[in-house]
């Protein structure tokens, strides 16, 4: 029986928002094709988002990216309807979010959404932990739960020790980490980050992103992250939705997007982007000819597969079918020349393995000198594929000719 796909935790129907006195001549004038210059010309209206569409899965962080007036700020504010917008719909939870009452909304921001700004937006009388309750007191949450929702925030944030402090105390970073956690102290299925990281120093912004990163293995929230940055994009995104003139012109994986460009502005947009940067192991990696189990297989065996698939080694999997060591041509041979029935004996447990979502820069020098394929193993310890230093080369340069196309 095949399993019914859940449905996106959000969704973006046709949103539009149009700035300007005769916003309902220029949505006419948008729908019949007009461009964003055309309808400023004629109308006077400015085009923010136009049309657009796309989804957002339970746990995911997608990134909206685009130049400067591309119109993804005004598109995370549609969301929450911060900015009202003029046509479309967004559906959270398949809520639809443009036909809620404001008490309603109110509730849905409360409790379901939690939003970080570029700007810190923090109160300057406040201490960091009144500043991280700030929302929760809005909720009317008793105060000493507050503070225990608060702490855990800052905890998370790598900020315990500080909740007493004024965030005049703390450096930009500290204080942008104040800001998140004030945001997950609500606990919100969703959180909306603008431009989060853009006010920060190079370091401490990579720092963040890396905090970020880590924080969703834990949390798996679902993140709408905002950003001009392509190599930030590249970095925290499980995908990307780019805009132009405020509509959305390609959506996909960095892969996808870096190796299949929708139009020229996309083939521009990433022509500098470094490719060992984006690929990752499991695009990589090749499925292994053969393996053998513990329970089942002996040296001779062992030795017949890889004589028939022309392999040096094979890997071992127990009864639950996880990957537990590897074996060579020469061990199962000495083996079957002694005697040994049994792999346990001769069986390599030490070896170096890699998740699917290793990005390929880290590949090289992992491979440099293994003495066999590079594993692929996932997080349930099942062998997802190995990678030989031909087949990772191979697709590099194939990468790079479609690049330079």
């Amino acid at each position: 029986m095949s399993e019914i796909p859940s449905e996106p935790k959000i969704r973006i129907e046709n949103l539009t928002k149009i700035f300007g006195a005769q916003s309902k001549d220029a949505l006419k004038l948008l729908q019949s094709g007009a461009s964003k210059d055309e309808i400023l010309e004629k109308t006077g209206c400015g085009v923010g988002v136009a049309n657009a569409n796309f989804t957002v899965d339970s746990g995911e962080i997608v990134v909206v990216m685009g130049l400067s007036g591309s119109g993804k700020s005004t598109l995370v504010r549609c969301i929450n309807r911060l900015i009202e917008p003029t046509a479309g719909k967004v559906f959270i939870d398949n809520q639809d979010i443009t036909a809620l009452s404001m008490n309603e909304l109110r509730r849905v921001r409360l409790t379901k959404l939690g939003m970080v700004f570029q700007n810190f937006a923090l109160f300057p009388h406040r201490t960091v932990c009144q500043n991280t309750e700030y929302g929760l007191e809005i909720q009317k949450v008793d105060p000493a739960k507050r503070r225990e929702k608060a702490v855990t925030a800052l905890e998370q944030v790598g900020l315990k020790g500080w909740e007493d402090y004024y965030p005049h105390n703390l450096s930009g970073g500290m204080q942008q980490r104040v800001g998140l956690a004030r945001a997950l102290a609500l606990d919100p299925d969703i959180l909306l980050m603008d431009e989060a990281f853009s006010a920060l120093d190079p370091l401490i912004r990579s720092d963040m992103q890396d905090e970020l990163i880590s924080l969703q293995e834990s949390m798996r929230k679902t993140i709408l992250f905002i950003s001009h940055d392509l190599d930030e994009a590249l970095k925290i995104g499980d995908r990307i939705v780019l805009m132009k003139d405020g509509a959305v012109v390609q959506t996909g994986t960095a892969e996808q997007i870096l190796t299949n460009p929708a139009n020229e502005y996309v083939e521009r947009f990433v022509e500098n982007v470094d490719i060992t940067k984006v690929l990752t192991a499991e695009s990589v990696m090749i499925k292994p000819k053969a393996v053998v189990f513990l329970s089942a297989h002996g040296p001779k065996s062992a030795l017949r597969f890889m004589q028939k698939q022309g392999l040096s080694q094979i890997f071992v999997h127990d009864e639950k079918h996880k990957v537990i060591g590897y074996v060579t041509a020469d061990m199962a041979s000495d083996a079957v020349k002694r005697g040994e029935t049994e792999l346990h004996h001769i069986m390599q447990t030490e070896f170096v393995s890699v998740s699917p979502d290793t990005p390929a820069a880290d590949l090289i020098p992992i491979m440099a000198n293994l003495p066999y394929p590079l594993p692929v193993v996932g997080p349930n310890g099942k062998l997802r594929g190995v990678i030989i230093r031909g087949s990772l080369l191979a697709a590099l340069a194939e990468r790079g000719r479609n690049n330079n196309a």
